[in-house]
C-alpha cells in the first residue's frame, strides 16, 4: 500500500483564489486574499419527494438541483490585492460582485465555478481585535470539477 493512502491534512492545505478582474478574469489575474481564517463548503440538494400507490404508503425521492456556497472569514488587510477586491465588492450590485473562483482541495481535486461574492462583514470587531472580513461565495451554476491526478498505490 502506498505511503499517501490514509493520510489526513490540515485545512491550511486547501487552496482558493478569486478572479481580480471579474468575470473577465484569466489565470493570471487570479489571487489568494490574505489572511483568511476559515472556510466552510455548503452543498444544497433540492429533493422531491413524492408518495406513489405502488409504494404502499413510503416516499420516493429524486435529486432535482443543487446549490453549492462558501463561507470565509478573515481579517481585513488593507493592501493586498485580492484582499482588497473581495472588500470592495460589499458596496456592489448585479454583475459588478461576479468573479471566477478557484478551489484546490487537498486531494488536489479541483473546483472552478464563476461566483457571486456577497461581503457579509467589510470590517469590525472588539476594539483590541483586528478588523474583520467575511463574505460568501455562491456558485453561478454548475461547477467544473477536475478530479485530482492519479497517484499510484490509491484507489488501486
Amino acid at each position: 500500500m502506498s505511503e499517501v493512502a490514509g493520510k489526513v491534512y490540515p485545512v491550511h492545505s486547501n487552496q482558493f483564489k478569486f478572479g481580480l478582474k471579474g468575470m473577465d478574469s484569466k489565470p493570471q489575474d487570479m489571487a489568494t486574499p490574505k489572511d483568511l481564517e476559515n472556510f466552510a463548503p455548503t452543498i444544497d440538494g433540492t429533493v422531491e419527494n413524492w408518495f406513489a400507490m405502488d409504494a404502499e404508503g413510503w416516499s420516493k425521492a429524486a435529486m432535482t438541483g443543487k446549490k453549492m456556497s462558501f463561507k470565509f472569514k478573515g481579517k481585513r488587510c488593507v493592501g493586498d490585492k485580492a484582499n482588497d477586491y473581495i472588500a470592495d465588492l460589499a458596496w456592489k450590485f448585479g454583475p459588478d460582485v461576479m468573479t471566477q473562483f478557484e478551489w484546490t482541495m487537498v486531494s488536489g481535486a479541483k473546483l472552478t465555478c464563476p461566483v457571486v461574492i456577497n461581503v457579509t462583514t467589510p470590517g469590525g470587531g472588539d476594539t483590541t481585535g483586528i478588523d474583520a472580513l467575511e463574505f460568501d461565495a455562491e456558485c453561478y451554476g454548475k461547477p467544473t470539477i477536475t478530479p485530482a491526478p492519479a497517484t499510484p498505490g490509491i484507489g488501486g
